[in-house]
């Protein structure tokens, strides 16, 4: 049985609308240019700026434009959200070992094609997955989360990686980087990583990417499974769940669907 939709409140719906369209590219923007991306009319975009600025959620500028005001700011800056990443992704990566029981770190990326495992929520079974290589460069091409990482990032990035040689981890590495062009497009149609021992003997992975509000990449969130307890039917269910663990913890730093569809222009090379 589906949940009925909540109730929607248009002038919060509205003034989020506004909020949205400030960014490093416009921090200042004009009443007709908030009309213009928000599709409101002027009158309502003048009403709805009068009160978000008694409420310091904008200010107004010198020259009669608004930016983002102090509230806003403050929320930023003082300690209501997360200070680091890794402190937003921890209570999802909690609750998705609870769910499926199974080992899920955090990873970081690192410049110069590379990653670093930075935290883990270990399975309760006896038979696990436990990292002990906290912060040690890892080439960004072996096991999912890499690839979920490598994936994402821009063509040129994503290429400097290619046209150097990959070694091998394990006989499953994959070092052809037309393969592995094939695969990344593949974690960009489907929005996951998944990599069966390509790293870790014994070992199969599962990891998206976690971006922040400009779509840059972060790091990944992956789940490490012992191969013996994947089933085909399973595959895809944790394939489906970490890209959605992932997606909440790139909200939780501000990141959205648009966001996620520039990061994957930016990503996918231009046909032919």
């Amino acid at each position: 049985m589906t949940e009925p939709p909540r109730p929607r409140v248009q002038s919060i719906d509205r003034a989020v609308s506004i909020l949205r369209c400030f960014d490093a590219t416009h921090p200042e923007l004009g009443i007709t240019e908030l009309a213009g991306r928000t599709g409101l009319s002027t009158s309502t975009v003048h009403r709805l700026l009068g009160s978000m600025a008694d409420n310091e959620l904008v200010r107004q500028t010198t020259d009669r434009r608004y930016a983002l005001g102090p509230l806003v700011v403050r929320l930023a800056h003082g300690g209501a959200l997360a200070s680091t990443w890794r402190t937003a992704a921890l209570p999802l990566a909690k609750q998705l070992r609870d769910e499926v029981n199974e080992t899920v770190g955090i990873h970081e990326h690192l410049p110069g094609g590379r990653r670093a495992v930075v935290d883990q929520v270990e399975s309760r079974q006896e038979l696990r997955r436990t990292y002990t290589e906290f912060g040690i460069p890892i080439p960004i091409a072996h096991g999912a989360p890499g690839k979920a990482m490598l994936a994402y990032l821009p063509v040129a990035e994503q290429e400097r990686v290619l046209t150097e040689p990959i070694a091998p981890a394990t006989d499953r590495t994959i070092t052809d980087p037309d393969r592995l062009r094939v695969d990344l497009a593949l974690i960009r149609e489907r929005g996951w990583a998944y990599s069966d021992a390509e790293r870790t003997p014994g070992i199969r992975s599962f990891a998206a990417p976690v971006l922040d509000f400009g779509g840059t990449i972060l790091g990944a969130i992956g789940l490490s499974v012992p191969a013996l307890r994947v089933t085909e039917t399973r595959k895809a269910e944790f394939g489906e769940r970490i890209r959605a663990v992932a997606f909440a913890v790139s909200r939780e730093l501000g990141a959205s669907e648009e966001s996620l569809r520039a990061a994957v222009e930016r990503a996918t090379p231009p046909a032919g």
